[in-house]
């Protein structure tokens, strides 16, 4: 496993913030700690691989049961995002040049891991011309390539500096599932996700459909960073009007004293509650839970996503 650096150290950037308080996890929300035979061989396959997982950089706290399922994100282009949003546990700075052998390597991992379907997300790359878009596809060729039955399912960033060639790109190398996650609701994108623009990337969700109109799509947001349940709504009538497929919901964790501040945390009722409402909306695949995150469970969750859309096809 990687050597984690203390977070001073590995978020310089954010090092002149003020202290948030983090508070007590309920007894909802907390996991065991990783261990086990299965987490201990993707763990190994990720390094002989030399693969950087969002599971890790992130700190996602689904990581032990996932790596014991043998289920891994991907994480292309480096561990080091050209953006710094408050929520997020991922290094920013400048990063390295582009791996071109990286794509090959992510296609052995899927195929030693004997991966059904596979999630393969990146950093933001504002360096690069075209965001990565072109290594994207060439990830995704990969991996078709090495494992044709896998399904994948890609997370990208908003290409907010690109030309609308660089979605066309991704799209054209055919992924299952387009992913782009709004993260919250448009008032906190200041605080939130400064680099982003929300308008943008909810175009980018409706682009990428109308480019394909058979891929699915999807997208999801945190929530107990300060939103109300009326602009969570809105969001997912916003989701909609884009023709969004599947919404995830999960819970915001603050990663250490230096990120935004955790405004509450959100009942599992209230979670089931916004299932209810989102799939009322018309969603084909919603997930909505404390622990929910974009690639958890989400080979099943493709497959009942799947399965909601030939149900659908076949009342029409």
């Amino acid at each position: 496993m990687r050597d984690l650096k203390m977070p001073d150290q590995r978020h310089p950037e954010k090092a002149h913030r003020p202290d948030n308080a983090q508070p007590r996890k309920p007894a909802w929300i907390r996991v065991k700690a990783p261990s086990g035979a299965g987490y201990k061989e993707t763990a190994q396959i990720m390094r002989e691989n030399r693969l950087t997982t969002v599971c890790e950089e992130a700190g996602c706290p689904n990581v032990g049961e996932c790596w014991n399922q043998g289920h891994a994100t991907m994480m292309i282009m480096g561990e080091i995002c050209t953006r710094g949003c408050t929520f997020c546990n991922v290094a920013t700075g400048r990063p390295d040049a582009l791996d071109v052998f990286e794509p090959g390597r992510v296609a052995h991992a899927v195929e030693k891991l004997g991966l059904n379907h596979v999630v393969i997300t990146s950093v933001d790359r504002d360096d690069l011309d075209d965001g990565g878009a072109e290594h994207f596809a060439q990830t995704i060729r990969a991996v078709r390539h090495r494992a044709p039955d896998t399904t994948i399912e890609i997370l990208t960033p908003d290409f907010l500096k690109c030309g609308p060639e660089a979605l066309e790109t991704v799209i054209e190398a055919r992924p299952d599932v387009f992913n782009h996650n709004l993260e919250t609701v448009p008032g906190l994108y200041p605080t939130v996700r400064p680099g982003a623009r929300y308008f943008h990337s909810l175009r980018l969700l409706q682009r990428a459909k109308e480019l394909d109109p058979l891929i699915f799509t999807k997208s999801g947001i945190m929530v107990g960073l300060g939103e109300d349940r009326q602009a969570v709504h809105q969001v997912m009538d916003d989701m909609r009007a884009a023709d969004v497929d599947f919404l995830t919901i999960g819970q915001y964790l603050q990663p250490t004293p230096k990120h935004h501040a955790v405004d509450r945390f959100v009942t599992p009722e209230d979670f089931a509650a916004y299932e209810k409402t989102a799939f009322g909306k018309g969603f084909l695949m919603v997930s909505a839970t404390p622990l929910t995150r974009s690639s958890y469970h989400a080979g099943d969750d493709f497959e009942r996503l799947r399965a909601a859309r030939q149900a659908q096809v076949g009342r029409a």
